[in-house]
């Protein structure tokens, strides 16, 4: 049975420390990786392609919610959760917004986080209705000075990148697909980011539906 890779990013070594030995303990996962800021967790993810991400919340030189933001816009199928001290955090709703798949409270049973981490894994997103219902209303809210579909002035090839960006493909699959190398599916992510006025993938792709820019499959 292949296992689920982990990398774990928090600023205090003896959390992380531990938290390593319970996961390394389970038959189907292992950590594959550390990380002690957001810094490092966004080159760790890089270079490790873990499948989840234990991401905590507030970290020095770069808080969880960027560095999701960051990973997040490189590799869409990444499984980020987040560790967090308080729920109702806006720190969360923010990470949640940049694509994370669900979040756990530093001090929920451990039981209950494995059964996060497997069930993000499965590709089942942990949140609540309620921040779930936060998070499509900023969505679906106009952004300011929006004039509709035609003003973003997206190019076709932008438009077949952003098509499989919202089918969960990853970069190095768009850029086979498109016959692209992922430097330039990495560039034309940024420029449709900024034409969107948005942060990551699934904001793109929300986005895009949205205006009609995609087909809903």
């Amino acid at each position: 049975m292949q296992k689920t890779r982990l990398l774990l990013a928090d600023d205090h070594t003896i959390f992380r420390k531990a938290l390593r030995e319970f996961i390394d303990r389970q038959n189907d996962m292992t950590v594959v990786g550390e990380a002690k800021d957001g810094v490092e967790a966004v080159k760790r993810a890089e270079e490790l392609a873990p499948d989840i991400i234990l991401m905590d919340i507030k970290m020095p030189i770069l808080d969880g919610v960027k560095a999701t933001r960051l990973i997040t816009a490189q590799d869409g199928g990444v499984g980020i959760v987040i560790l967090t001290v308080y729920r109702d955090d806006e720190y969360v709703f923010e990470a949640v917004k940049a694509g994370a798949k669900g979040y756990i409270l530093k001090d929920a049973d451990l039981d209950e986080l494995l059964n996060t981490i497997r069930s993000v894994h499965r590709g089942e997103p942990i949140i609540d209705p309620a921040m779930a219902g936060r998070v499509l209303v900023e969505f679906c809210r106009p952004r300011r000075g929006q004039e509709g579909a035609d003003s973003l002035d997206l190019s076709e090839r932008e438009k077949e990148i952003l098509q499989l960006v919202a089918k969960g493909a990853t970069n190095r699959e768009i850029a086979g697909k498109l016959f692209l190398s992922e430097y330039t599916v990495r560039n034309a992510l940024s420029i449709i980011f900024q034409k969107l006025h948005v942060n990551n993938r699934t904001e793109a792709a929300v986005c895009a539906l949205r205006e009609g820019l995609l087909r809903p499959e």
